[in-house]
């Protein structure tokens, strides 16, 4: 393995300018998985005639979408705006769903700025078609902030729901055995607890993920150069809740492709889209790795390895401005 990472892609645009010449698709373009009918488009998620076209009459049941935080196309708006953008993707999810069907929706908080857009997003949800289901935190192993204020180590995660979705109950327990005795209730006139009572020897996830582990470069997962790559158990774990074997996942932000990964291993079919061709050739890219090695992502190396080593331009760049030891092909 080439062990040398990539700088996060969304904050530099000339270097994802000088990876499109290796990116199958460009805007507008859509890739079709031969073997189990994926979709990635590179799209706009407000381009509706485009994404209705692409999913062909089909209607997902699961959507999960991870949004740039308070970020459009990757430039910084006004929360309002950046919520009047939320609205337009939010109705149109809705529109392609099905009747039952699930809504998660990563979002952030900026914690100085009285944390916003999360208020103002879940203001904006409640005149949406959508019913408020549950508040999920993921715990990271990392945080920041520990000088002047409480360590952050949370990721927020809403999750919603019309009609009557499928919920997978037996699907909700963690890896996390239950040792921990209490909850002491009386049946038949003899006082139990609750190990013996219980009808699984693990704990149920509940809307407090600790066991799910951050993603950084040690992780056989891990996907250089995407800053807000969520862990692949997360993903995993919605779908297996939420959704049914065969059944169309949509994802409007591919980003690193953990949607669409997850959909791989659990027999579902995802349709995802992301504005950048670069993020779409990674997600296709990613893909095609698990399927020939097994291998989630690329750990310490990155995805256009190979390539950069023969691009005297795009080394020498990486080199000049992020310091990284590259060596030459």
């Amino acid at each position: 393995m080439i062990n040398f990472g990539l700088p996060r892609l969304d904050k530099d645009q000339k270097l994802r300018e000088m990876f499109s010449k290796y990116c199958r698709l460009k805007k507008g373009d859509i890739w079709v998985d031969e073997e189990k009918k994926h979709k990635i488009g590179c799209l706009d998620i407000l381009d509706k005639d485009a994404l209705i076209k692409t999913l062909d009459g089909e209607k997902p049941t699961l959507a999960i979408h991870d949004p740039p935080y308070n970020l459009v196309a990757f430039k910084t708006r006004k929360v309002e705006e950046f919520i009047g953008w939320c609205k337009e993707w939010i109705d149109f999810t809705n529109e392609i769903l099905t009747d039952d069907a699930s809504l998660y929706i990563w979002l952030g908080a900026d914690q100085k700025k009285h944390f916003e857009p999360f208020p103002e997003f879940i203001l904006m949800m409640k005149e949406t078609a959508f019913e408020s289901k549950s508040f999920i935190t993921m715990r990271n192993q990392r945080g920041y902030g520990t000088q002047k204020n409480w360590m952050a180590i949370r990721q927020e995660l809403l999750y919603y729901a019309k009609g009557k979705p499928v919920f997978n109950t037996k699907d909700v327990y963690t890896e996390i055995p239950k040792v921990v005795q209490g909850y002491y209730k009386e049946i038949n006139g003899i006082k139990t607890e609750n190990l013996e009572r219980s009808k699984s020897n693990n704990i149920r996830a509940g809307n407090v993920w600790v066991d799910v582990q951050q993603v950084f470069h040690l992780l056989q997962e891990n996907v250089n150069g995407c800053f807000a790559q969520k862990p692949l158990k997360s993903i995993e774990r919605i779908i297996n809740v939420s959704s049914k074997e065969d059944d169309l996942v949509v994802d409007f932000f591919a980003h690193a492709g953990s949607t669409l990964i997850a959909s791989e291993l659990h027999n579902r079919r995802c349709f995802t889209i992301d504005i950048e061709p670069v993020f779409c050739e990674i997600s296709i890219r990613r893909l095609e790795r698990l399927r020939e090695t097994g291998k989630p992502g690329w750990q310490n190396s990155n995805p256009f390895a190979g390539e950069i080593r023969k691009d005297k331009e795009i080394r020498e760049y990486l080199i000049n401005n992020y310091n990284l030891n590259i060596p030459e092909l």
